[in-house]
């Protein structure tokens, strides 16, 4: 389980600097009331957010090959750690550093999924999945989305539709992960070809696009304690749930349930924590303060 781990690991931290790039990048271009497909062509001319794109790519390669050597049930979990791998990386692009409070929420998320590691013991590795499992899944997840968007669009700008959004964006990540393992194991047993002819290729690339997209989106539309848990906790939760369901993958139950759930809770604890810091609202907040303030505040020291 070592090198998908690593990778995992890895495509976690490109993710955290891609965020880091994108969200920066989004507070740069006009705000909207809806869904406005003109957002990605502001973006494009922002060197910042393209760096970030070039991020996202890296990150997709590593999450492939991780998909594509272990679980899902392993791999999609790690990427909770994403957050607090983009506040530590923002801490140091903008030359400040991170609170003791902030350093206790980094632990408290990576003792809760080491935690829920240990005791899910998450096994399996299925090649191939049929589609009398596929349909369900992926029938369940876009009315889920769709769902979602509808309630978002149905809001006003704040939290409940960032939370919305965050969530719909979630679900689109656990999915575009769940169809580029199967396209990742169809390319390394058949070859190009048929990988280029799967229909799972063409729905991850689908459901990644539109990730992106509701990323974005949520990050307009309300701050990041609203947003980043829905996404972080929900893309987890989805990815388990596809796991389990879909890849017929192993994790343990009964007593080892307990151990689960109390370290869902210190991963929960700890994002929302992360996600209130002044370093992350400055973030995805058009605040008065510039970010190194933030920061120094949250470090509870002068403004450098």
């Amino acid at each position: 389980m070592l090198l998908p781990v690593l990778f995992a690991l890895g495509a976690a931290l490109s993710n955290a600097l891609a965020t880091v790039l994108q969200r920066k990048a989004a507070l740069t271009v006009p705000k909207s009331g809806g869904l406005r497909l003109g957002l990605i062509l502001d973006l494009l001319r922002r060197p910042v957010w393209l760096a970030g794109i070039a991020t996202v790519i890296t990150a997709g390669v590593c999450q492939a090959v991780a998909l594509a050597t272990g679980p899902i049930t392993i791999v999609q979990p790690l990427f909770v750690l994403e957050l607090p791998l983009a506040l530590v990386v923002a801490a140091a692009l903008l030359q400040g550093r991170l609170s003791r409070a902030g350093w206790l929420a980094v632990g408290t998320v990576v003792v809760g999924l080491g935690i829920v590691l240990f005791a899910a013991s998450p096994a399996g590795n299925r090649t191939q999945v049929p589609m009398t499992h596929w349909i369900p899944a992926v029938a369940v997840c876009v009315a889920a989305i769709a769902a979602l968007v509808v309630a978002a669009l149905r809001r006003p700008e704040g939290r409940g539709r960032a939370a919305c959004f965050g969530l719909a964006t979630a679900i689109s990540y656990a999915m575009t992960a769940a169809l580029m393992k199967t396209s990742m194991h169809t390319l390394d047993d058949v070859g190009v070809t048929a990988f280029f002819t799967a229909w799972q290729t063409y729905g991850f690339a689908l459901f990644g696009v539109c990730a992106l997209f509701f990323l974005e989106n949520a990050m307009q539309s309300g701050p990041l304690v609203a947003s980043q848990p829905a996404l972080t906790l929900g893309d987890a939760c989805v990815s388990l749930a596809l796991g389990i369901t879909v890849y017929e993958e192993y994790v343990r139950t009964g007593w080892w349930l307990i151990p689960q759930l109390l370290g869902a809770a210190l991963i929960a604890a700890g994002v929302l924590a992360l996600s209130r810091l002044p370093l992350a609202r400055a973030l995805t907040t058009e605040d008065t303060e510039q970010p190194g303030e933030g920061t120094a505040a949250d470090a509870g020291a002068p403004a450098p």
